[in-house]
């Protein structure tokens, strides 16, 4: 599997192509593209810029990405988020996930996508005509993620 944390932007084309490269076994690969907004939360964002902690990031979307493999059977998968300062349009986030069929490519790669938004240590300053903010969780964002969690055994 691939992680990177980048200020650089990505290329998606070499990035699936690399994923899949010999690979004679990858019925399906699916894939997000997030992107920088230019309004979030009524107000106009005219630049965003994400921090991190290094080493504990990479470990964290690493841990996702193993938790995402124990339930779907899926080949190989990429993730890349960007830091730094971007500006609105500018591609953020990547997660592809190559496997033999679509379903597992689709849950893989949405499950991943959705723990990125609330497990990975991203923290988000948005630049707005009122000033800077720091961006709050969003409840919607938590929901997602909680639709994944497995029911407890009974006992």
């Amino acid at each position: 599997m691939k992680i990177a944390v980048q200020r650089e932007c990505f290329d998606v084309n070499a990035e699936i192509g690399t994923l899949c490269a010999g690979r004679l076994d990858v019925g399906a690969v699916a894939s997000f593209i997030g992107y920088a907004r230019g309004v979030n939360d009524g107000s106009d964002v005219s630049a965003m810029t994400l921090e991190h902690y290094p080493g504990m990031t990479e470990k964290a979307i690493a841990a996702l990405a193993d938790e995402a493999a124990a339930r779907w059977p899926f080949i190989d998968a990429t993730i890349v988020h960007r830091i730094g300062r971007l500006l609105p349009g500018d591609p953020i986030v990547l997660v592809l996930v190559a496997s033999r069929h679509r379903g597992e490519a689709f849950a893989a790669c949405e499950y991943i996508m959705d723990a990125l938004k609330t497990r990975a240590p991203f923290w988000k300053k948005e630049e707005t005509p009122e000033g800077e903010r720091w961006v709050e969780a969003r409840a919607s964002d938590e929901a997602a993620a909680a639709r994944w969690q497995l029911p407890r055994q009974k006992m």
